[in-house]
């Protein structure tokens, strides 16, 4: 298992936690002073206070946590949010508010959820030609019923 190590920028800023113990993602929480308010299709950064030190050859991934995203329409703006090994400062969330109502967000409150993955580092060549498959060019959906 690897260690991260965490820098806190806050005094009140929260370490990730694990709300299981199969849990894949670790929860990050809201650094603020009072509700962040969200109008419907607005996006804001939200502060965490933490400035993590990933190993190299992982990521830190930033992925929505389902209740939060489901219930309320709150979820990351950029789908995936990614934190290179080499990044050293304050990670922050930007949340997006899908819903068609007003939302908010308290000090404190659970924002979303960090998976520390592995990665393959590729090479990429240029060619002229690429191997044949079955797929082909086929894209999307294209390997699916009909």
């Amino acid at each position: 298992m690897p260690v991260i190590n965490v820098k806190k920028l806050d005094e009140n800023a929260v370490l990730p936690t694990y709300g299981s113990e199969f849990s894949a993602g670790a929860d990050l929480y809201a650094l603020c002073d009072e509700e962040i308010v969200f109008a419907p299709n607005e996006t804001k950064f939200v502060r965490t206070g933490l400035a993590m030190e990933i190993p190299e050859g992982y990521a830190g991934l930033i992925y929505a946590r389902s209740g939060l995203a489901c219930k309320r329409g709150l979820a990351p703006a950029n789908k995936v949010g990614v934190v290179d090994a080499d990044y050293r400062g304050e990670v922050m969330v930007a949340l997006h508010n899908h819903s068609a109502v007003e939302q908010k967000i308290a000090p404190k409150e659970r924002i979303a959820q960090l998976v520390v993955a592995p990665f393959l580092k590729a090479s990429f060549l240029e060619a002229d030609e690429l191997s044949d498959t079955v797929r082909g060019e086929g894209g999307f959906g294209s390997t699916g019923r009909k």
